[in-house]
Parts: structure tokens; sequence; C-alpha cells
């Protein structure tokens, strides 16, 4: 191309393409993390699918005074019965398991919460009904609702805003049974007694419903965040560190120019081939990727971060941003400068709204479900918690986690190799063509 053929500047400001394309990318790339972000945090109620929650019943019943010794009453049924009849099941997964099942669930975070009827609820209920009638000192039955808050604060609140909604109503219901079933007793005996008020007030709200933190996070956790920013942390080393490592190359390799404020350098192109400089990208990911694991873990660790699977959260790092790394770098091989467009919507725009980190995934809109599926940064978050929170047990989402990362990984080396040796072959060189006239 001749002196006299290069655009003026007059000329590439003039052309509409100059001021709309800046434009419109950034005003889709603003609304798309707008309605992604506040559309999965707004609302999580009305989001609710499937939300699991377990619900045990080890009530062992019994007899009602004056009654059948072979007629053996069961308040616990009753109160199960109400609770599944009440919830709806498109929104609520109510499990009906043991206590024993429940605990282990819970421990290996597949379950959010679950309610508890004791043992001796029915015999704690009789026993609050002849109390109501009689001098004696008297204790309120009791249900329990653990929440789980290793598998996230968020679940925790609507696990106990969920138990506490739905038993409003059966405690009520409880209430108006217990208060007819007693004044028909008073009637019945000629004394002409009549409950106080302190007593009707007392058998109108019978049960006393707890909130009990299944084995509570130590200090130092974020209220259970600290998973989430952790497998952020790692995401971003790898999506970051590959854009940075990506720019620093390609400029030192002479495909990129480099500027240091003032200072404009153009490096002298080096014969070297797409793959091989793929390659070159890639050890400098493998070298970081352990480092940088290590790093972070030294950080969060000296700022009070309880961590005790060092080893296990080192190593799953490591192949984290290996695997963040290569994938981004490789589609930046294979997409150019539109590469860095995409690896930002994969790991960042779509992956953090759909990670599960903050709002349960069960209580997020259906999209983010969806792409949870396949997104990375869910698979990293569940590997994260599950070693951080969950003793880094296979059953708690690790297993899972370190399979979806490897082929994460298998996907941007296929990917990569694929894509650069093609246009190798093909002869697309990384050089500037003048136009011929």
């Amino acid at each position: 191309m001749s002196t006299h053929d290069k655009p003026s500047a007059r000329s590439v400001l003039h052309t509409p393409r100059f001021w709309l394309a800046p434009v419109i990318v950034v005003l889709l790339l603003m609304s798309a993390l707008a309605a992604l972000y506040m559309g999965g945090i707004l609302d999580p109620k009305k989001h609710l699918d499937e939300f699991p929650i377990a619900l045990v019943n080890e009530d062992v019943g019994g007899t009602l005074p004056g009654s059948d010794p072979a007629a053996v009453e069961n308040f616990g049924n009753d109160i199960a019965a109400a609770l599944e009849n009440g919830i709806d099941p498109e929104k609520i997964d109510l499990q009906q398991l043991s206590l024993i099942e429940s605990q282990s669930r819970l421990s290996s975070g597949t379950l959010y919460g679950s309610i508890v009827i004791p043992r001796d609820f029915t015999q704690q209920t009789i026993a609050l009904a002849q109390g109501s009638v009689a001098a004696t000192e008297v204790q309120q039955p009791i249900i329990t609702i653990y929440t789980n808050p290793r598998a996230g604060s968020i679940s925790a609140s609507l696990v106990q805003s969920i138990g506490t909604t739905a038993l409003e109503p059966v405690n009520k219901n409880m209430g108006e049974q217990l208060t007819t079933l007693v004044t028909q007793q008073l009637q019945a005996g000629g004394t002409g007694m009549q409950l106080s008020g302190a007593s009707r007030l007392l058998l109108e709200d019978p049960v006393n419903v707890l909130t009990v933190a299944h084995d509570p996070l130590p200090d130092g956790t974020g209220f259970g965040l600290v998973a989430f920013y952790f497998a952020l942390l790692l995401v971003l080393a790898g999506f970051t560190g590959a854009t940075v490592v990506n720019s620093l190359v390609d400029g030192m390799l002479g495909y990129a120019p480099t500027e240091f404020g003032p200072l404009f350098v153009q490096n002298d192109v080096v014969g070297i081939n797409r793959f091989q400089t793929l390659l070159i990208k890639w050890g400098f990911m493998i070298v970081l990727s352990g480092v940088v694991s290590g790093l972070f873990q030294l950080i969060s660790r000296t700022l009070g971060m309880p961590v005790t699977q060092g080893f296990a959260l080192w190593a799953y790092g490591t192949l984290v941003i290996i695997a963040v790394g290569v994938t981004a770098m490789s589609v930046m091989a294979a997409f150019g400068s539109l590469g860095m467009l995409i690896n930002l919507f994969v790991f960042v725009i779509l992956a953090l709204p759909s990670s599960g980190g903050t709002i349960p995934l069960e209580a997020s809109p259906g999209l983010y479900s969806w792409l949870a599926q396949f997104e990375p940064m869910h698979q990293i978050y569940m590997g994260t918690r599950a070693i951080l929170f969950f003793g880094a047990h296979g059953d708690a989402g690790l297993t899972h986690a370190i399979w979806m990362t490897l082929l994460g990984l298998a996907i941007g080396l296929v990917l990569g190799f694929v894509v650069t040796r093609l246009y190798d072959r093909k002869g697309y060189e990384r050089t500037h063509r003048a136009k011929t006239a």
C-alpha cells in the first residue's frame, strides 16, 4: 500500500462504524451484566426450585389422659403430614429422612437444612396440655430447624425463613386442637374450672421452634463466602494471567506493540509459528499456576482463613489455574482479539451468577442452573467449598469438580492444538500483508 492509499484520520472518524461499534459493544456488555447479576439476587424465594430440605420425624407418640392405653396419639405424624401438604413440592424438595441420614447429608453439603421433630414431641405436648390446668411447671415441645451455613449464608437464611413460615399454620392448628381438647376435658370433669388467660395463650402457640446451625463455621470464613471468593481468585488467576501472558509474549515476539507511557515499542517479528507460540504461553501458565495457588493460600492463611486441607487446596487450585489459563489462551489463539471478549463472557459475566456461591442455584432463575452444568465457575466453587468446609470429601462435590475441571482442560488443549495447527498448515502467518493495487 502506498502512502497516498493510507486512510486519513478524518476519513476514519467520519465513518459511522467508528462511532457505533464501541458504543454498541459496551452497551450490550453492560446490559448483559446488569440483567444476569441483578436478575439472580433480587428475589431468591420467587425462584425456588426443588430446594432440598430434610424432614425428620422421630416422634414415638403417647397416650392421652383418660383414653384407651392402646390408642397411641402421634402429633409428630400430624405435623409431618401438614408440612408435606402445605409445602409446594415444585419449590421445596422436602425429603423424609432419618436423623443419621439427614446429618450425613448436611455434612456433605447435599442438604441445605432439616426440620427435626424429636422422639418425645407427643409426650411433651401432652404434658403441656396437662400442665395448663395444674400448678406444675411445663415446657413447650420443641421442633428444631437445622441450617447448613457451610452450604452458603443465603441458603441458611432461606431454610430458616422456609421452616418458620411452614410451621406457623401448623403450630396454629395444633394450638386450636389442644385448646379444644383441654376445654372439653374441663367441661367433662364438671369441676367448673376454666382455662386462665395465660394457659390459653400458651396452648394457642404450643410449639417452640428453634433454629440451630449444623456444624457452625469457624471465624475467618466470611459467613461462608470465603469459598466463593477463593474460587473467584482461582478463576481470575487463570483468566487474567492468560491475558497478561498472552499480551507480553506477543509483544516480546514482535507480534504486538508494547507501550510504556509515551514510549511505543514494536520488536522485530520472531520466526515462530502459531502452535509453537501457544506452547510457550501454556508453559508460562503451568509454571505460574503452582506458585500463584500457593501464594493465594499463604496470603489467605496470613489474613486468618482457616485451612485444614492445605495440600488439597493447593493442588486443586493449581489444576484450576492451569485449566482456565490454557483454555483462555486457546480461545485467544483461535479468535484473536475477539477471544478476550469471549473469555470475559465465559469466565466472568456468565460464570459468577451461575456459580451458586452467593445465591443457591435452587433459588436462582432456571437459566443459571442450566449454565451451571458447564460453566467452570460453578464446578470450581463446588470443589473449593468441599475442600474448605467439608473435609475434601469427594461426595461433597470435589470428585465431580475435579472431573469437570479436567474436562475443561482437555477441551482447551484440543481447541488450541487443532486450531493453531490448522492455521499453520493453511499458511495463516501472523504478519501484516499489504494490499496489492
